[in-house]
C-alpha cells in the first residue's frame, strides 16, 4: 500500500461566497488578449471593462458587493483596448494599465473608490512600438514596473521618474507571460516561439533560454517563491494540458512534468510563497486544482481540487496580507464568471480560534526593500516582511500623496496641469463674453 505524504495543506478546501457577498452586473471585456482580466489587492479588485471608444477598466472596493449600478464610474483614458492591469505592491491606491494604444498609464484611485469617471493618469509611459501586453510591478523595489509589447520587447520603468531604464529585446515573437523572481533579481518569460527565458533586466539580455511546451497553444511561466523553482503551464505535442517544474539554476530540462487533461482552456497559475501551494485554474473550467511544490522528485504533490459547474473566464489572487487569519484562510481567489465576480476562500480546517503560527510565517509587507535607483544600480534585496498575527505592528499602505513625480514626468504633469487651467480660463471667458472666439 502506497504511503500518503503528510501535508498540513492536504485538506485545504475552497468555499464560494454567498450571492450577497459576490459582485454582479460586471461587463468584462471581449478583448482577445490572453490576460486574466482581473487583478486584486488589499482594498480593491480591478477588471477590464467592455466599453466603446477606447479601453476602460473598473476598480471596485470590496465593500461594494451586490449588483453594481449600470453607470458605474470607470477609468477611461486609453484610446485602445486594455491588455493588462497591475496594482502597485506598496501603494494600494495606485494601479497601472497597458493598452493596444502602445502606452502604459499609472492611475491614482480615491480611498473609497471612484465616484466619477477618471480620465487623467498620474503618468503616461510611452516608448513601446506595438501594443503593450503584460504588466508586473517589481516585488521589492519601489516604483519599478515591467511591461511587454507585441514586438517582443520587455521594458523596465521607474514610474516615479516616468523613464525607461532598461529593455530586453531578445524575444522574436509575442511575450505571453512575465514573472519576477522572489527578490526581483531575475525575471522569466514565455514566448510565442515556444521558448522560456530567464532575463537579467539590468544587463538588457536573457541569460538562459530553453524549449518550453511543445503544443501549438500558448504557455505561461511563474517563479515559485523562495525555492529557486519555476512552474510553466502549456500544452504537450498531443495537445494535453500540462505543467512543468524547473530548477532556475540549470533551466535545461524540467525536473517535474505533470500531464493533466485534454481541455482546451489556458491554465492560469498562482503561487502562494508562504505555503508553497500552486493553484491551477483553467479558462472555461469550473474547477481549480492545487499542488504543493516540494524538494523531492517529482517536485509536485497533488493536494485536492475545488469543483463547481460554473466556468471561469479569469482569476485574481488576493495578497497574503489581506487574508482572514481567524478562519485559517491561506488564500482567496476572485473568479470572473459571466457577469459576476465570485470570491472563493481556501482554508485549512483547524479547531479553535487561536492564531496558527505554522500556517502564517512572516509574509510580504507594505514596505519596499529598496528604491528604484538602488535596484537599477545593481542591488538585490529580499522582500520586507511582517507578521499576520492580529495586533502585530505592521506599516499601513502609504497614501498616493506620498508618490511624488520626478524628472521629465514631473515637468510633463506640470505642463498638463497648466494646459488644463488655461482651457478652463478660456471656457470661462467664452461664457462671460457670448459670441466671442
Amino acid at each position: 500500500m502506497s504511503k500518503v505524504r503528510a501535508s498540513k495543506y492536504r485538506h485545504v478546501f475552497g468555499t464560494e461566497s454567498k450571492k450577497e457577498h459576490c459582485y454582479d452586473n460586471i461587463r468584462v471585456t471581449n478583448s482577445a488578449f490572453d490576460s486574466n482580466f482581473i487583478k486584486a489587492n488589499s482594498s480593491f479588485f480591478a477588471i477590464q471593462w467592455q466599453s466603446a471608444g477606447g479601453g476602460s477598466f473598473a476598480v471596485v472596493p470590496y465593500g461594494l458587493s451586490g449588483k453594481l449600478p449600470a453607470d458605474y464610474p470607470l477609468v477611461s483614458g486609453h484610446s485602445g483596448n486594455i491588455q493588462d492591469l497591475d496594482f502597485h505592491p506598496f501603494h494600494d491606491q495606485l494601479i497601472a494599465s497597458s493598452s493596444e494604444d502602445c502606452t502604459v498609464k499609472l492611475w491614482s484611485i480615491p480611498e473609497g473608490g471612484l465616484t466619477q469617471t477618471l480620465s487623467e493618469p498620474l503618468v503616461t509611459l510611452s516608448g513601446h512600438q506595438k501594443r503593450c501586453g503584460v504588466l508586473q510591478f517589481h516585488p521589492t523595489a519601489n516604483n519599478v514596473l515591467a511591461s511587454t509589447s507585441a514586438d517582443g520587447v520587455a521594458k523596465f520603468w521607474d514610474v516615479e521618474a516616468g523613464a525607461c531604464h532598461n529593455e530586453v529585446a531578445d524575444h522574436p515573437d509575442l511575450i505571453q507571460s512575465f514573472s519576477w523572481s522572489y527578490d526581483g533579481a531575475l525575471a522569466a518569460t514565455s514566448c510565442k516561439d515556444k521558448k522560456l527565458r530567464l532575463l537579467d533586466p539590468r544587463t538588457n539580455r536573457s541569460v538562459m533560454e530553453t524549449e518550453g511546451h511543445a503544443g501549438a497553444k500558448g504557455s505561461r511561466i511563474i517563479f515559485a517563491g523562495k525555492q529557486n523553482r519555476l512552474v510553466s503551464v502549456g500544452f504537450s505535442k498531443s495537445s494535453e494540458r500540462q505543467f512543468n517544474v524547473w530548477d532556475a539554476r540549470s533551466f535545461t530540462e524540467p525536473i517535474g512534468v505533470c500531464n493533466l487533461d485534454n481541455s482546451s482552456g489556458m491554465l492560469m497559475p498562482f503561487y502562494d510563497d508562504d505555503s508553497n501551494v500552486l493553484f491551477l485554474a483553467g479558462k472555461g473550467d469550473g474547477n481549480i486544482r492545487y499542488y504543493e511544490i516540494i524538494d523531492e522528485a517529482p517536485h509536485y504533490y497533488f493536494l485536492s481540487e475545488y469543483k463547481t459547474n460554473v466556468p471561469q473566464k479569469g482569476i485574481a489572487m488576493l495578497p497574503k496580507r489581506a487574508v482572514n487569519v481567524s478562519k485559517c484562510e491561506i488564500t482567496r481567489l476572485y473568479k470572473v464568471s459571466g457577469t459576476a465576480v465570485i470570491p472563493i476562500e481556501f482554508t485549512v480546517p483547524r479547531k479553535g480560534d487561536q492564531f496558527q503560527e505554522d500556517l502564517y510565517p512572516e509574509t510580504r509587507s507594505w514596505q519596499p526593500s529598496m528604491t528604484a535607483a538602488q535596484y537599477f544600480a545593481g542591488q538585490n534585496v529580499v522582500p520586507a516582511t511582517a507578521s499576520l498575527r492580529p495586533g502585530a505592528s505592521s506599516p499601513s499602505s502609504p497614501s498616493p500623496s506620498s508618490f511624488q513625480l520626478s524628472g521629465p514626468a514631473a515637468r510633463i504633469a506640470e505642463l498638463e496641469a497648466e494646459n488644463a487651467a488655461l482651457k478652463a480660463r478660456v471656457a470661462e471667458l467664452e461664457r462671460l463674453v457670448p459670441g466671442h472666439h
